[in-house]
């Protein structure tokens, strides 16, 4: 019987399992392969890499590129095997997904400290602490039983994610500061105005533009407070102008006049440096979103931080749910890691394991661990699982979830360059100052060689 009983085999549940046996903690990792089978799985292995192959980009500058290094620097094992199978992708992260997988199995059957146990697991086990890896699929009994420790409001089985723009990218020429009917005396949004030309040239080309075919295992069902925008103008012309585009009550300044239609962003970050374009999930093609969403006024030269989209998911609402351990708030010692508590995407969801696992490991040991500091990549992300947000949403890694640097005034790659070279400095940090620290009073040795290949700025 482990000590510790990790649920999934995926990227989150073998580096959460992995980190915990390298600090002398052992390890029952259940995976329900080859047993049973979501639909979005076709191999047996553990760590499958359902969709691409990618890891997405490998720059500092990028925000996914940044939390790489930092996984690498921590010993996370996906950053070690990813290593080993990497193959030509450009300015990409890629791996032999199948070779990936064999590997990432091959290390984990063979530890000594991890048992592994195929079976579906219908319900939350009853030995603590536990920790759930389970993915977005998640479903059945389990997700009924986590619905339950939750709420059922907390548990979405749908996501929809609209676009994120850059706010230095948006051109505030044409955009205005307001709240509606300036409610509050607070300009809480950025509103592009749209007069009835633009407005038509927009939706036509949102009804015209590309959209990404439903996988065969997503049985589409939409939520009325959550359509993509396409589905809402394909029920006519005005639907949009009456629903998130109204003008009502928002003046612009130009004009002295209601526009005949607005595009309403609302700020994603503490700091500003992001928006959020509400009610804007869609189904379009990456390249169409772009080409679509730069149509709106103010919008034109606009940077993406995060592109739309809406598909079959199941997370928890994690700020209102998890404490500060990512944990259930209703059921002590149970544990929740990956998409599930919502992060999105490869990288991330064995980024959230490998921290819950590293921390889980000293804490069983009573040794004090806190996540990473905010101003790292890691940081951020676990800060995002943990704001008050009312609108939670699932998201990959950004910029905008890490403090901007004070100060001088600096163009973005400069800016992007100083928050990587802080968050390196602080990452270290924490790795001396915590991790090694508390390693070394639990008698392990530093999981992996930390100090991998070097990763280029650009």
């Amino acid at each position: 019987m482990g000590d510790v009983v990790v649920i999934g085999a995926g990227l989150a549940g073998t580096e959460c399992a992995w980190q915990l046996a390298q600090r002398g903690v052992s390890v029952r990792l259940i995976e329900q392969k080859p047993a049973a089978r979501t639909p979005a799985q076709h191999s047996d292995q553990m760590a499958e890499l359902v969709c691409s192959n990618s890891f997405r980009g490998a720059a500092l500058h990028n925000a996914v590129g940044q939390l790489k290094e930092e996984m690498r620097r921590a010993g996370s094992l996906a950053m070690e095997v990813g290593e080993l199978h990497r193959v030509p992708a450009g300015g990409a992260f890629a791996v032999d997904r199948e070779q990936f997988s064999a590997e990432i199995t091959r290390r984990i059957q063979a530890h000594p400290l991890i048992e592994v146990v195929n079976e579906v697991v219908d319900r939350i086990p009853d030995e603590r602490p536990v920790v759930i890896a389970t993915g977005p699929l998640t479903s059945g009994g389990l997700a009924d039983e986590i619905a339950s420790a939750v709420g059922a409001e907390h548990l979405a089985y749908y996501d929809a994610i609209a676009p994120i723009v850059a706010a230095d990218s948006i051109d505030f020429d044409r955009a205005f500061r307001a709240s509606r009917y300036d409610k509050g005396g607070d300009a809480a949004y950025v509103n592009c105005p749209l007069n009835q030309e633009e407005y038509e040239a927009f939706v036509h080309a949102l009804l015209d533009a590309e959209k990404v075919a439903p996988r065969e295992f997503e049985n589409v069902r939409y939520f009325e407070g959550c359509l993509p925008i396409e589905v809402m103008a394909a029920r006519g012309p005005k639907t949009l102008s009456f629903g998130c585009m109204k003008p009502v009550g928002l003046t612009d300044p130009r004009t002295g006049r209601w526009p005949h239609a607005v595009v309403q962003l609302r700020q994603e970050d503490e700091a500003g440096t992001a928006f959020n374009m509400v009610g804007f999930q869609t189904r379009m093609k990456w390249p169409e979103q772009k080409r679509v969403f730069r149509m709106i006024p103010g919008l034109e030269n606009a940077e993406f931080e995060r592109l739309g989209s809406v598909h079959r998911n199941t997370f928890v609402d994690s700020p209102k749910v998890l404490n500060e351990d990512l944990a259930l708030t209703t059921r002590p010692g149970v544990y929740l890691a990956g998409q599930i508590c919502g992060v999105e995407g490869y990288v991330e969801s064995a980024a959230c394991g490998m921290l819950v696992g590293i921390k889980l490991a000293h804490e069983l040991s009573e040794l004090s661990c806190s996540f990473p500091p905010r101003t790292t990549m890691l940081g951020g992300m676990i800060g995002h699982l943990r704001d008050p947000n009312e609108d939670f949403q699932p998201s990959n890694v950004m910029w905008s979830m890490v403090p901007p640097m004070e100060g001088r005034r600096m163009n973005k790659r400069a800016r992007r360059d100083a928050q990587s070279e802080r968050a390196l400095q602080d990452i270290e940090a924490w790795l001396s100052n915590v991790v090694a620290s508390n390693d070394a009073r639990l008698g392990s040795a530093r999981p992996a060689d930390r100090r991998l290949r070097s990763v280029p700025r650009g």
